[in-house]
């Protein structure tokens, strides 16, 4: 397994609209290395954490490094985003970054990347029972390119897919990596795989329905003055965060021309970022996974 080392993507943005309570007790749902809950800890002697995540290796690995003196106000646990219910409310703020720890990117066992010939599994939660071979071997092929085109922007996808199928069996990263290059160009700097390899992992994952269900639960999880944070790195994942906290904070979020609102908006959020937040290019250039990073933040009303 290759390493990288750790990069928490805006972090200093991210607690600064995070931490309203300097003593509060906070969520973090996507845990990671834990890179934000620790400086959450660090900054703020007096805060508490809740770390979440659905990968146990996750979990392990951050119990193992994290510093003797924090390990007493973070609490560690493994659950899904629609799981979160289950610890009730009062959290001062929820934060969810919704990437990929470069650790899972860098490991081959996992098969999230195409950079390194592992099994095509992409679980984030490895007892889960659909891998990425799964949907790759046994998916009808219009299914699989309506997936790939979902949750990609794939624009080839029926392609792509038939490619997929002719191909079949296929086994590793490297495999359908090469599978997907035949068929798409590349474009900049950008590998012809990416988008697929996106698709199949929100597939893999629920990663769409999961967000959904955490959005929901956000407004029975945080007290009053709760700060919700959320990052993305998908235009579908954004899209979703930004109707959510717009309709959430009484603004309309129907189609155009449509004559009678029916997406009933409620006023259970203030914005905080009427527009996203993007990385500095200082870091970017440090970090190129902060590239397609948008930051949208929401404060919970009474």
């Amino acid at each position: 397994m290759a390493l990288e080392h750790h990069q928490p993507v805006m972090l200093n943005e991210s607690l600064e609209f995070l931490v309203a309570a300097p003593a509060g007790r906070y969520l973090d749902g996507t845990l990671g290395r834990g890179g934000h809950s620790r400086a959450l800890l660090e900054r703020f002697p007096e805060a508490t954490v809740v770390g979440c995540d659905r990968d146990e290796a996750a979990l392990r690995r951050v119990a193992e490094e994290l510093p003797t003196e924090l390990a007493p106000r973070l609490e560690l646990k493994q659950l899904s985003f629609s799981q979160l219910a289950t610890l009730g409310g009062g959290f001062d703020g929820l934060l969810l970054d919704l990437g990929l720890s470069s650790e899972q990117l860098s490991d081959d066992e996992r098969g999230f990347s195409f950079r390194f010939d592992g099994p095509l599994d992409m679980r984030m939660d490895q007892s889960a029972p659909t891998t990425a071979a799964k949907l790759v071997n046994e998916t009808p092929e219009a299914d699989l390119a309506n997936l790939i085109y979902r949750y990609g922007d794939v624009r080839r996808s029926r392609a792509v897919a038939r490619a997929i199928v002719k191909s079949r069996p296929l086994r590793t990263t490297f495999e359908l990596a090469e599978v997907v290059r035949r068929v798409v160009r590349r474009s900049g700097k950008i590998d012809p795989a990416t988008r697929t390899f996106q698709a199949l992992r929100m597939a893999v994952n629920g990663e769409i329905d999961e967000l959904n269900a955490i959005l929901t639960t956000s407004l029975t999880l945080l007290k009053p003055a709760g700060r919700l944070v959320l990052i993305s790195y998908h235009s579908g994942e954004d899209r979703l965060v930004k109707r959510f906290l717009r309709r959430m904070s009484g603004g309309c979020v129907c189609p155009p021309g449509t004559p009678v609102c029916l997406c009933e908006p409620q006023e259970e959020f203030k914005l905080l970022t009427r527009r996203p937040v993007i990385a500095a290019d200082a870091e970017i250039k440090a970090n190129p996974r902060a590239r397609s990073a948008k930051l949208r933040a929401g404060e919970r009303l009474p």
